[in-house]
């Protein structure tokens, strides 16, 4: 059987033809910037930040949404949150959110889609927990805008076409004595799968440390995709409020 002999001109021309290939079905350059984050974060998303035109995948968390929106938010970036009633100005603001650009849609109603969809047209940064599955179509169409556009979905929930799916799992409090006490700090893990890399990438870290800041406990590995932990919403209440 004859060897096929390549030649590294030929080569680097497949890989130049297949990643147009690539950019064409996803209507944007694999290579293009991304907007920065809060940099605990920027070993585990691909490019080292969020990809503007992109769709982002949340685990439920108040304070992990917040602590990815915070570095836009001091960068200049309008935000939004549209059907997030409990998520409170006081916690977006410890962790570092300009209020002044910073829109609330506590009870968008039935036509939650249409209005994230709108605000997604001048609104660079968008965060939504969708009360209700959606259609195929309805999110290709929502990607279509958010590429034209430029602007960054963060979705609390599952949701299809992601860039990337961002998780938190297995917490551990602290701030508790022996029956007394308050919630002060939280440890976890966070991953980061995508269609970039092939397995997960996940860092154990504070979501957030006792003075309300976010820092890595160690270095980025990739693993197996950890078991995934909903923190409910009203114990990080108490860690924020």
């Amino acid at each position: 059987m004859r060897a096929i002999v390549r030649t590294e001109a030929e080569a680097l021309h497949d890989v130049r033809a297949l990643r147009a290939q690539l950019e064409r079905m996803q209507g944007r350059r694999l290579d293009a910037p991304v907007v920065p984050t809060h940099p605990a974060f920027a070993g585990l998303l691909p490019g080292g930040g969020l990809r503007p035109g992109a769709s982002y995948s949340l685990t439920p968390s108040a304070a992990l949404l917040l602590a990815l929106m915070a570095r836009p938010s001091q960068d200049g970036a309008w935000c939004a949150a549209v059907g997030m009633p409990d998520l409170g100005v006081e916690a977006a603001e410890r962790y570092g959110l300009d209020l002044d650009r910073l829109v609330l849609v506590p009870d968008p109603g039935p036509r939650w889609l249409a209005i994230t969809a709108a605000i997604a047209e001048v609104m660079p940064v968008v965060a939504v927990r969708p009360p209700a599955r959606v259609s195929e179509g309805d999110v290709s169409r929502l990607a279509a805008r958010l590429r034209d556009r430029g602007s960054i979905l963060l979705v609390q929930g599952v949701w299809p076409q992601v860039e990337a799916s961002i998780e938190v799992a297995d917490p551990r409090w602290s701030g508790l004595g022996p029956g007394h006490g308050y919630l002060a700090g939280r440890e976890l893990t966070v991953s980061v799968t995508s269609r970039r890399s092939p397995s997960a990438r996940r860092a154990r870290m504070l979501l957030p440390a006792a003075d309300g800041t976010v820092s890595l406990l160690g270095p980025v590995a990739a693993a197996e995709r950890p078991r995934l932990e909903t923190v409910p919403d009203f114990v990080e209440a108490r860690a924020v409020g």
